[in-house]
This record gives C-alpha cells, structure tokens and sequence, in this order.
C-alpha cells in the first residue's frame, strides 16, 4: 500500500471514530495508525519527545481554538495558538501568575467541550502581549479522546492540502 492509499484507509477510520462506529479491530487499527502517524509528523517537526511521552502526546499543531480561562480573580475568553494532548498556548495581554489555579473550557468543533485544570509552564514575551503555555491536568479518556480527535483532524485537513 502506497502512502496516499494509507492515508485514505486512515482518514475513513478517523471518520468512523469521530461517529463513535469502529468495531474493536478498526479501533486497534485506528490507533496504531494514530501512533504511527504522529511518530512521522513529530520527527519532521523536530520536536523532541520527554521519555515517557508517545509520539501522539507530543504532537502539536496550529490551530485556533476558543478557551474560556477562569481563576478566582479572572474570567477571559482566548483563542489557542497551538494545541496538543498536553496543552495549549495562547496569546494574552498578561500571563497569570505561575501558582494561579486555572481551569480551561476548550471548545473543540463539533464535539463536546474539553474541561481541565491547567497551569501556566511557559511565557515568551511578544510585541504588546506574551505567548502562554499552557499544560492540562490529568484528562479522562473521554476528554483525552475528543482533545486527539480534533488534533487528528487538523493533521488530515493540512494533509489534504
């Protein structure tokens, strides 16, 4: 099977998944081409994976999302810059203190919204605001699931480009 032909039969799974209709082979099937596709993209980005980080957690990719970002002294509506398994960063006009106890609602299209507790883990400043990263607490399966969901569906939209 060539790689377009791959990527077709990967692209029928990741529907399938979006409607919840894999059977349990198409499901192994599904996340081994998951972790196999992540693999390539993380190698061409360059990044570097912690030991005890998948591929599929260390892929980022740009995409626009809103989040809602509440503390006891803030209440903001941002938009992501990147996202992956592990977090999100975003612009803002002024980081939040590092020991501010954060929860973000990421409205993810099409699926159900993504709730966590996040801590700030990066600033970089920027020309009038800072670049913040942003990590998630520990997501549930669900949460974890919708969030690879539509990471994966970025990747196969700037595949089909």
């Amino acid at each position: 099977m060539d790689l377009a032909d791959w990527v077709r039969a990967f692209r029928g799974l990741h529907e399938k998944a979006r409607r919840g209709a894999l059977g349990s082979v198409e499901a192994e099937s599904y996340k081994a081409g998951r972790e196999s596709l992540a693999r390539a993209l993380v190698s061409a980005q360059g990044l570097t994976r912690q030991p005890d980080q998948s591929p599929r957690e260390a892929l980022r990719v740009a995409r626009m999302l809103q989040v809602d970002l509440e503390s006891r002294v803030r209440l903001e509506r941002l938009s992501t810059s990147e996202i992956s398994l592990g977090g999100f960063s975003a612009r803002m006009a002024r980081a939040p203190a590092p020991d501010e106890e954060l929860t973000a609602t990421v409205r993810l299209p099409g699926l159900d919204p993504l709730k966590a507790p996040v801590k700030v883990v990066g600033t970089k400043a920027q020309p009038g605001s800072v670049l913040v990263s942003f990590s998630f607490g520990k997501l549930d399966a669900a949460s974890a699931e919708r969030l690879e969901l539509s990471i994966f569906d970025v990747v196969l939209a700037q595949m089909a480009k």
